[in-house]
């Protein structure tokens, strides 16, 4: 503790490669959740798919019994931003999803979402996600080329405010965050523009980026579950989000099966893998 501030954990490039075992695991088991989200299915089916990935690798959750979670996997429907609890809601044709999960192996943590849609997208629907996966990796570019954690919120808002048509809000309520031998640790990464720096991006820092963006007013409440949260005008939410590591080669994102080249080239980075 510095200051009043929690101090960041550095990991070492053996930590991170072990961080990459288990984004590896995250990544599959998003894989399997992505393709059980088919119309008619429940959201209970998905979380059953994440879970069964993770048992076959070895791996522990990191989200069920987390202060009380009670599963594997956030699924998160329409108007719920995030912390969805897997139950018995059927999915429905062109229901907007944002599926999140982790997992550790050996003690280290991976984490990862993924914006869906269930059968046909309605257009607007197809752009709200693709807008927010782009803003994930333009944050994630920015922790490549930047100085500062803040150049990331930066990054995300600048680009989510140039995109042509009706705004998206970017949620405020809830951010990025480091990640490394716990799910949650400092720095808190901030998916908007402020005039807060952040601390500097050096090697060994490794962080959830993790845009959420809505399609109406930025304000949420929570459900009686204590846990979903949703858009107090019944906005439709969509979350992308990816664990990613800066090493002292470069960065590499450790929940991307390819560590994120396919998706950072057109925006001029390469990313550096760790062997």
């Amino acid at each position: 503790m510095a200051f009043g501030q929690p101090s960041i954990e550095y990991k070492t490039r053996d930590q991170i490669r072990k961080m990459r075992t288990a984004g590896l695991v995250v990544s599959r088991a998003l894989d399997a959740a992505v393709a059980a989200a088919v119309v008619g299915a429940t959201t209970r089916d998905i979380d059953a798919a994440f879970e069964a990935v993770l048992d076959e690798a070895g791996a522990r959750s990191n989200f069920k019994g987390y202060h009380g979670f009670p599963a594997p996997v956030c699924v998160s429907v329409n108007e719920e931003v995030v912390h969805g609890i897997p139950r018995d809601r059927v999915l429905r044709e062109g229901d907007i999803l944002s599926i999140d999960g982790g997992c550790s192996v050996d003690g280290w943590h991976g984490d990862s979402a993924r914006g869906v849609i269930v059968g046909t997208a309605d257009p607007e629907d197809q752009r709200h996600s693709d807008v927010t996966e782009e803003a994930m990796w333009r944050g994630i570019a920015a922790l490549a080329t930047g100085h500062r954690v803040g150049d990331i919120g930066n990054a995300i808002d600048d680009y989510v405010s140039s995109v042509p048509g009706k705004p998206l809000g970017i949620l405020e309520d809830y951010v990025g965050h480091g990640i490394g031998t716990a799910m949650h640790q400092a720095p808190g990464v901030l998916n908007y523009r402020t005039s807060h720096r952040g601390p500097k991006i050096r090697p060994g820092l490794c962080l959830a980026i993790e845009p959420m963006l809505v399609r109406g007013d930025i304000e949420t409440r929570v459900l009686e579950d204590d846990w979903t949260v949703v858009t107090t005008d019944g906005s439709r939410s969509c979350q992308w989000e990816h664990t990613v590591a800066v090493h002292d080669g470069g960065i590499w994102v450790l929940t991307a099966e390819d560590g994120g080249a396919a998706k950072l080239a057109p925006l001029g980075v390469t990313p550096v893998p760790l062997d």
